[in-house]
């Protein structure tokens, strides 16, 4: 991400945190707009959607959504939760991310929920679970690594 997108995103991240509008997050990431992700919090807990449309579609025969933008989203649902619930003051960086496809997704919404494993100074481990209609039937998990602050910044004391 360039300099500026950052300053935007974490502009509108302080907007979203004082709306109380996490949705807002989203608008800041053009990628996010476009395959229609973005996270929620009406149920009062943070959820990422991602809106089917057209595009999403991978196997035009049975059909089902392709693996690639089920990725995606799991990523991005992991972000959304590391901005908003923990007290990062970076935008999380991904080191590596592991997808297990559990099942063909139909083409209707996604929905998701990150929760953080283990939380250091540096490194976040995050694991974020996908279902369509049945949340005990989950499409995709995933376990993914961030850096949430730069090893070239001096250690707090």
């Amino acid at each position: 991400m360039s300099g500026q997108a950052v300053t935007s995103l974490l502009g509108r991240l302080a907007e979203a945190r004082k709306s109380g509008e996490v949705a807002r997050l989203a608008e800041a990431i053009p990628y996010a707009r476009w395959m229609r992700i973005a996270p929620e919090n009406g149920t009062g807990e943070l959820l990422t959607r991602m809106r089917y449309h057209e595009a999403l579609i991978g196997n035009t025969f049975l059909p089902a959504l392709h693996g690639g933008t089920l990725g995606a989203m799991l990523e991005l649902a992991a972000i959304f939760h590391l901005l908003w619930e923990t007290e990062t003051a970076a935008v999380p960086k991904i080191v590596n991310i592991t997808v297990d496809y559990l099942r063909s997704a139909r083409p209707v919404d996604v929905i998701a929920r990150a929760s953080v494993t283990k939380q250091g100074r540096r490194m976040v481990n995050v694991y974020v679970e996908a279902w369509q209609d049945d949340r005990s039937k989950p499409v995709a998990t995933a376990n993914a690594h961030f850096l949430v602050k730069s090893s070239d910044e001096p250690p707090s004391l």
